[in-house]
C-alpha cells in the first residue's frame, strides 16, 4: 500500500492559497452544521515524525469557530491512565453531539509505537486491531464521522525535514533524541503501518493517504477530504467561494 503512494505530487504557492482558502471557507459552514445536526465528529491524524501533521491540524482549524472543535495532542499515557485499558483515555475524549474533536496521534500507538518500541506484548498489540475495530464501529454506530489520516513521506524528505529543524532556532524544540532513535528503526516501523492500514481501514472507518512530501498538497488534499466527507454524511452542500464559470460565485443549498 504505501509502495502506491505517489510522493512527487506538489501544489504551486498559488494554487495553494486560492485552494486552501476555498477549502477553510467551505470547512467553516460545515463545522456549522455539524452543530446544527448534533453529529460528533473525530478527525484522526497519524504519520511520520515530521511528516507535517501539526501545520495540517493548524490550516484544518484556522476559520473554524473555537467553540467547535478541541485538538488532543496525544503522548505517552501518564498517572491514572496507566492504571486502565489503552482506550480509556480516549473513550474519555470521544466528543459530544455537535462538537469536533481532533487527536494529533491517537489509539494507534497502540500498534505503532507501542508495538515497536515493546511498551506492548505481541498479543497485546496483536489484539488491539480487533478492539479498535470495534471501538471505531462503536464512534460509528453512534453516529460520529470518523476520518482518519495517515501523512506519509519518504526517509529522505524526513531526514531533510530534521536537519531544517536542528539548524532553526525556532523548531529546534520539535526535533528530539527520540525521533533520531525511532528514525533507526524506520524498517520496523513501516512493516507496522503496512499491518495498521491493511488490517483497520474499514468500510465505516477508511484510512485516507496524504502524500506529504509537499506540504502544500497534503495540506490542501486533508481540507478536501474533510469538506467532502461532512458534506456527504450531513447531506450539505456547502457555498463554493471560488468564481464559477459564469462568473458568479457557487450557490449554497441542501441537497
Amino acid at each position: 500500500m504505501l509502495e502506491t503512494i505517489d510522493l512527487s505530487l506538489a501544489l504551486d504557492r498559488e494554487t495553494y492559497v486560492r485552494q486552501l482558502a476555498r477549502r477553510q471557507v467551505q470547512l467553516r459552514e460545515l463545522g456549522y452544521q455539524v452543530y446544527v445536526r448534533k453529529r460528533p465528529v473525530v478527525i484522526v491524524y497519524e504519520g511520520w515524525d515530521a511528516a507535517g501533521k501539526g501545520g495540517s491540524i493548524k490550516r484544518l482549524t484556522e476559520k473554524l469557530d473555537p467553540r467547535g472543535y478541541v485538538v488532543y495532542p496525544i503522548s505517552a499515557p501518564v498517572g491514572e491512565e496507566k492504571t486502565h485499558h489503552y482506550l480509556w483515555r480516549f473513550w474519555r475524549r470521544v466528543p459530544e453531539r455537535g462538537q469536533i474533536a481532533i487527536f494529533d496521534r491517537s489509539w494507534y500507538g497502540r500498534v505503532l509505537v507501542e508495538r515497536v518500541e515493546g511498551f506492548a506484548t505481541e498479543g497485546q498489540w496483536r489484539r488491539a486491531y480487533r478492539e479498535i475495530n470495534s471501538f471505531e464501529r462503536n464512534l460509528c454506530d453512534f453516529g460520529t464521522i470518523l476520518i482518519k489520516f495517515w501523512i506519509h513521506i519518504s526517509r529522505e524528505e524526513q531526514l531533510r525535514r530534521f536537519e531544517e529543524r536542528q539548524a532553526s532556532g525556532y523548531k529546534s524544540w520539535k526535533l528530539t533524541a527520540e525521533d533520531w532513535r525511532n528514525r533507526e528503526k524506520w524498517p520496523l516501523y513501516e512493516e507496522a503501518v503496512r499491518d495498521m492500514l491493511l488490517k483497520t481501514s474499514t468500510l465505516h472507518a477508511p484510512w485516507t493517504l496524504l502524500e506529504g512530501n509537499d506540504k502544500y498538497w497534503a495540506r490542501v488534499k486533508a481540507l478536501s477530504t474533510v469538506v467532502e466527507v461532512l458534506a456527504r454524511e450531513l447531506d450539505y452542500t456547502p457555498r463554493d467561494p471560488l468564481p464559477a464559470g459564469n462568473g458568479k460565485a457557487g450557490g449554497n443549498h441542501k441537497k
